[in-house]
C-alpha cells in the first residue's frame, strides 16, 4: 500500500470519527451530578479520584473527601488543603491490622453519619467516599442504605466511590464505573510501597 493510500484512508477514517463524535456530542445536553465507581484489583482507583478532586477544587467547587479504613495524613489533603476542601479520616487502618469486626463497623457507621452531612449539602458540589466499597464488601454498612442515601443526593453533586469489590447494585446504580485490573505489580517483586506512587 503506498504512503498516499494510506494517508487518504486515514483521513477518511477520522472524518467518520469526527462525524460520529460531533453527534455525540451535539447530543449529550444534560447537566447533572454523577456517581462514578473505581473498582477492581489494580493500582490507582484513589489516584484516579484524587485528580477528578483537584480538578474540582481547582474550579472552586466545595468538595469533601471522607476516607474509610485508610488512616493517618495523605499527601494529596496537603496539596491540596484549603477553603474548598474537607478531608476526613474515618478508618483505624487496614482490617487485617485492626482484626477488630465490630470496632471497624463503628468507625464505618460514625463515618457514614458524616458522609449523610454532605449528601444533604447541596453546597458540596464533589464527595469522594473512598474505600467505600471495601467497606460494602465487607458488609460494614447495608449496601441498600447506602445506595437510597446516594440516591437522594443533590441533583448537580458528584460522588465517587473508590475501592475493590465494588457490589454489583452500585455498579449498576452508578453513572460511570471503570476497573482496574492489574497486570503488573512491584509489590510482587518484593519492592515496597514508596511515596509519590503508593501514598
Amino acid at each position: 500500500m503506498s504512503d498516499a493510500a494510506s494517508e487518504s484512508e486515514h483521513e477518511a477514517r477520522m472524518r467518520e470519527l469526527q462525524a460520529e463524535m460531533r453527534a455525540k456530542t451535539g447530543a449529550a445536553r444534560e447537566k447533572r451530578g454523577l456517581l462514578a465507581v473505581h473498582t477492581g484489583n489494580g493500582k490507582g482507583k484513589s489516584t484516579a479520584a484524587f485528580g477528578m478532586l483537584a480538578r474540582c477544587v481547582a474550579h472552586k467547587y466545595p468538595s469533601a473527601v471522607v476516607q474509610f479504613i485508610k488512616s493517618g495524613d495523605d499527601a494529596v489533603e496537603r496539596v491540596l488543603r484549603g477553603p474548598y476542601l474537607q478531608w476526613h479520616h474515618v478508618g483505624a487502618g487496614f482490617t487485617w491490622d485492626t482484626q477488630d469486626r465490630a470496632a471497624d463497623i463503628a468507625t464505618c457507621r460514625a463515618g457514614w453519619e458524616m458522609v449523610r452531612g454532605y449528601l444533604r449539602d447541596p453546597a458540596i458540589r464533589f464527595l469522594l467516599l473512598d474505600e467505600i466499597n471495601v467497606v460494602l464488601s465487607f458488609d460494614y454498612l447495608p449496601v441498600a442504605e447506602v445506595l437510597a442515601d446516594l440516591a437522594a443526593r443533590p441533583e448537580r453533586q458528584h460522588v465517587v466511590c473508590t475501592g475493590r469489590g465494588a457490589p454489583e447494585a452500585l455498579i449498576a446504580a452508578a453513572d460511570l464505573v471503570t476497573e482496574m485490573r492489574e497486570i503488573k505489580h512491584p509489590f510482587n517483586a518484593g519492592v515496597q510501597a514508596q511515596p509519590g506512587i503508593e501514598f
